[in-house]
């Protein structure tokens, strides 16, 4: 391994709601940097962001996702998502 910094993108896809996805999020963050306030730079520069599947790009699917949810729930795959497609904007660590 080599000390060398780049630049790493780590996806996590979710089937939820906006709101609950929402709040994933906050969560996230308060791993990535515990204590906000902070005054000094966080030591792992960071940025986080939410896109909808309607914001996608084309060789990103996470389809089995929303399988397991419909399989777990007895309802197949006749089951319907209306996802918001509203972008946020992206957030970064300080």
């Amino acid at each position: 391994m080599t000390d060398e910094r780049k630049t790493f993108e780590i996806r996590v896809g979710v089937y939820a709601t906006e709101e609950r996805a929402r709040e994933l999020i906050e969560q996230i963050k308060l791993l990535l940097c515990p204590e906000p306030e902070h005054r000094s730079p966080c030591p792992v520069p960071w940025a986080i962001g939410l896109l909808s599947e309607d914001e996608f790009p084309a060789d990103l699917s996470y389809a089995e996702l929303r399988e397991q949810y419909l399989i777990e729930r007895g309802l197949g795959l006749r089951g319907t998502d209306s996802t918001s497609s509203t972008r946020v904007r992206r957030q970064s660590g300080q």
